[in-house]
């Protein structure tokens, strides 16, 4: 079985499962505002591809049982997921953001160098940061967290971040939906791209490890 066909197979799995589709992505949506390595974009492209193969029955045949995932209500969920999960981050660091970061395990993965640059930006720019946030997968989270500490007004951030939201994560489900075939097609054709990048990602990784243990022997 080729490569194209595999992963036409994984996804075809579920398209007729929509409830493990839409509990699916609101678990990973909110596992990667917190931190979980794993892009929002992945996320959402696969549910993309999902919906396209439950849109089109004749290439991926449904099961005995089954009901297709709805495009339309997909992307509402997975916007609906980002917002909520955006706002869960806002609402800790108003209440408990300070000593949160204060506590070694936060300052492990955001230095105070970093939250102080994002303070700035949240001073310089206000509200508009929470929509650079959205932008920045890796400062989402104490982005987000730091327009709470800072007592941004909340329908102002949810403005902000919602209307930044809305115009990235339905159109990508929705895209994706429509034209899955192209996509699909690339996987094939990119896979040693993505194969060799991974292999890089996995050294430079091994090397920065390597050289911190040298360098907390020495």
């Amino acid at each position: 079985m080729g490569f194209e066909e595999q992963i036409s197979l994984w996804f075809s799995d579920y398209a007729y499962q929509p409830l493990w589709v839409y509990f699916g992505v609101c678990f990973f949506m909110f596992a990667s505002s917190f931190g979980l390595p794993l892009p929002e974009e992945v996320t959402l492209v696969s549910a993309g591809l999902v919906a396209y193969m439950a849109m089109h029955p004749h290439k991926y045949p449904p099961p005995d049982e089954g009901v297709p995932v709805n495009v339309y209500l997909l992307a509402t969920i997975c916007f609906l997921a980002v917002i909520s999960s955006d706002y869960l981050i806002y609402w800790l660091g108003r209440h408990f953001g300070r000593p949160l970061v204060k506590k070694p395990r936060f300052k492990k993965y955001f230095p105070p160098s970093v939250i102080t640059r994002i303070e700035n930006w949240v001073q310089a720019y206000g509200v508009w940061a929470a929509g650079l946030f959205r932008f920045t997968p890796g400062l989402r989270f104490p982005g987000h967290m730091m327009c709470g500490m800072m007592h941004l007004p909340r329908w102002k951030f949810l403005a902000v971040d919602g209307t930044a939201a809305l115009l990235t994560v339905p159109t990508q489900i929705l895209l994706v939906a429509f034209y899955g075939e192209t996509i699909l097609e690339k996987f094939g054709q990119f896979k040693l791209y993505i194969g060799g990048a991974l292999l890089l990602i996995l050294l430079i990784v091994i090397l920065r490890r390597v050289y911190k243990w040298q360098s907390s022997r020495s």
